[in-house]
């Protein structure tokens, strides 16, 4: 009886030294819970490493639980909030070549873009983006999405003049393209885009892929939407952790999240391809959306002011030359695949 007294309180010992050897890690996602495929990417993250480790465990906060979406970089490098799952576009303001790893206009779709990040200078130079700016944060890849829709207007677009006076909400380096065409832009969180459209604060948007944007509305007051996506070819999204919490993980812990991370790039990027064709034919069908096409002539126009706008850029910045010059190097020799190993899409 003694010896199974002494047993169980060494097991009671154990439990309670791998409890406390348990760390919590407050996460703030750039986008909500409810949000399909943007949101549920945050949430999906939480849950699975939560499920393979017994190191760390994430706790997910929606945006304004713990800071505002716009806020999370300056919350996590100065260690308020321990973690934020976002895109690194959302800080566009701060550093020039934040959105060279989020979505690039004209730039890689998904495949592509991940062969550059995983396996050729992309992450180490993100790494490098943020402790050069003075951010003390660790990245890692965390999500990805194939390309979004480019707009939702109140008018039909014919010409680049239609666009010229508009006050639009847009995301990123795509915004700057905008600009160079007569159109005023703000970046918004999603919560706040229906409503300024309802109130006529802004006059079109553009925000994510037909599913997303059915969610949040937009359809009930701009009925033109239009395609390609050409300023998000697809979007990355990444985990930042607060350099002291990253260090103080064993490497198990790390090793845990960044396989995670991993993992949940797949199923972000799978679940993006599956759900959005039902939601276009759902706008079409139901909520009264013509879906358009860019015209070739605009799309070059797009891309003519895209290209004015990397040249200016890479001028000013010395990070943003050297990561749109690596950019480019690697995609050129990309060509070399694309172009002889997939089949016509007309096929």
């Amino acid at each position: 009886m003694k010896n199974k007294v002494i047993a169980t309180a060494f097991a009671a010992s154990i439990a309670a030294t791998g409890a406390q050897a348990q760390q919590t890690i407050e996460m703030t996602s750039s986008f909500s819970a409810n949000l399909p495929i943007l949101g549920t990417a945050g949430v999906d993250f939480k849950n699975r490493i939560n499920s393979i480790s017994t190191e760390v465990e994430f706790e997910h906060f929606d945006p304004g639980k713990l800071v505002p979406t716009l806020e999370a970089l300056d919350a996590v490098s100065n260690g308020s909030v321990d973690a934020a799952y976002a895109t690194s576009g959302y800080w566009q303001g701060k550093i020039p070549s934040a959105s060279l790893f989020a979505a690039v206009p004209f730039g890689p779709e998904a495949g592509e873009f991940l062969g550059w990040i995983l396996y050729d200078d992309g992450a180490a130079l993100w790494q490098e983006m943020y402790d050069q700016a003075g951010y003390d944060v660790k990245v890692m890849p965390c999500g990805v999405i194939a390309p979004e829709t480019s707009g939702w207007f109140k008018n039909e677009i014919n010409s680049t003049a239609d666009l010229e006076g508009l006050n639009m909400r847009f995301f990123g380096l795509g915004a700057e393209v905008m600009q160079r065409l007569g159109v005023s832009t703000s970046l918004l969180a999603a919560g706040d885009i229906f409503p300024a459209l309802e109130r006529g604060a802004i006059d079109a948007t553009e925000f994510s892929m037909p599913l997303i944007d059915a969610r949040l509305g937009f359809h009930k007051i701009a009925k033109f939407n239009y395609f390609p996506g050409w300023h998000q070819p697809s979007t990355l999204f990444e985990l930042i952790v607060n350099i002291d919490v990253w260090d103080d993980l064993s490497e198990m812990a790390q090793s845990q999240i960044e396989t995670a991370c991993l993992a949940n790039v797949t199923t972000n990027l799978a679940e993006g391809e599956a759900k959005n064709f039902a939601a276009m034919v759902e706008n079409q069908e139901k909520n009264g959306v013509t879906i358009k096409q860019w015209p070739p002539e605009m799309l070059d126009q797009f891309e003519a002011a895209w290209n004015e706008v990397a040249a200016e850029l890479a001028s000013e910045d010395a990070h943003f030359k050297k990561t749109w010059d690596d950019l480019q190097e690697y995609r050129a020799g990309y060509k070399t695949w694309v172009q002889n190993i997939y089949m016509p899409r007309d096929r």
